[in-house]
């Protein structure tokens, strides 16, 4: 099969600022454009592979992950408190004993993928972006589109915040604790990227195999998937 140009486009245009570089210079991001995918409500496969990755998580000291550490640090890095404010992976194990959460098909398959590999991984609806992804540190004044006491409502991160945007505003703020609503994977997405997120020690070689298990699972229910990925 041919590269897909738009594909290839959206992964190309992946970008990490300096400023975030030189905060963890040892952060690593592998990109998935992917179009064709299974989209739906939550249903006995994707719960299936809810259970396997909660399984995988039965009596895990979290805190003791290397990887789960050195998230908590780069938190600490840009303010935050990494006891409050926990990234994806983290607050998707400490669920797991309880059950892990089903949301939708899609991101029901990325957050047992995140819990099964220690890793932060992220699902944005390709079709709902407005140029470039970026990873940047916030001025203060970018938008954050969020739902708070039932109603929609806009936020805007702390300056120096470590933030995923785009050319509306914030998609992702700390880092990858919290996604906005415009660019969530809902029932109906089909094209999305993921992004999976890496610091010291895990190694590329670990960050590779969690993308080949995601495409692994994804191609389980969309055989004819289009996915293009990029280390960054």
């Amino acid at each position: 099969m041919s590269p897909d140009p738009d594909l290839e486009a959206a992964a190309a245009s992946v970008h990490v600022e300096e400023a975030v570089r030189a905060l963890r210079p040892d952060f690593a991001v592998l990109v998935i454009a992917a179009d064709g995918l299974p989209a739906g409500p939550s249903d006995p496969w994707s719960r299936k592979q809810l259970a396997g990755a909660a399984a995988t998580a039965e009596g895990l000291d979290v805190t003791a992950e290397p990887h789960i550490a050195a998230w908590r640090s780069a938190y600490s890095a840009f303010g935050a408190k990494p006891g409050r404010t926990r990234n994806s992976a983290e607050a998707l194990i400490r669920r797991a004993p309880a059950g892990l959460p089903e949301v939708n098909l899609l991101v029901d398959v990325y957050n047992a993928v995140s819990v099964a590999h220690r890793l932060p991984v992220g699902g944005e609806d390709l079709a709902a972006y407005a140029g470039a992804p970026r990873l940047v540190r916030a001025t203060g004044g970018e938008p954050f589109d969020t739902v708070a006491g039932g109603a929609p409502a806009v936020e805007h991160p702390e300056p120096g915040e470590v933030v995923w945007r785009d050319d509306l505003g914030v998609t992702c703020r700390r880092w990858n604790h919290r996604q906005c609503v415009r660019t969530r994977i809902t029932e109906k997405s089909t094209s999305a990227l993921f992004l999976l997120e890496r610091l010291d020690p895990m190694p590329l070689d670990a960050l590779h195999a969690a993308a080949g298990d995601l495409l692994a699972r994804l191609r389980e229910r969309a055989p004819d998937l289009r996915a293009v990925s990029r280390l960054v």
